[in-house]
């Protein structure tokens, strides 16, 4: 996704940016922005971490999911030569 599409979704204009980045730099002192935004980098880098790892599983659990049901249910022939009849 694109940072201008991003910030289409929030509807936010070029004003409304600078006078949000204004009040972080007030608020949180340019000496400590950096340490905040890594912060913030290695909470979203550990949250995408998560949810990849979240996600393995699940994948996992539905392959063997698969394979177990594949092994109990019968083969049966597809019937090509019945129709629909009203």
């Amino acid at each position: 996704m694109q940072p201008t599409a991003m910030l289409a979704i929030f509807n936010l204009g070029g004003g409304e940016i600078i006078l949000i980045l204004a009040l972080v730099l007030i608020l949180f002192d340019a000496k400590r922005l950096p340490e905040l935004a890594r912060g913030l980098g290695q909470g979203i880098k550990e949250f995408k971490k998560a949810t990849d790892n979240a996600s393995a599983g699940i994948r996992e659990v539905v392959e063997d999911t698969r394979v177990k049901a594949s092994r109990h249910l019968p083969l049966v022939p597809a019937d090509t030569k019945s129709t629909v009849r009203e």
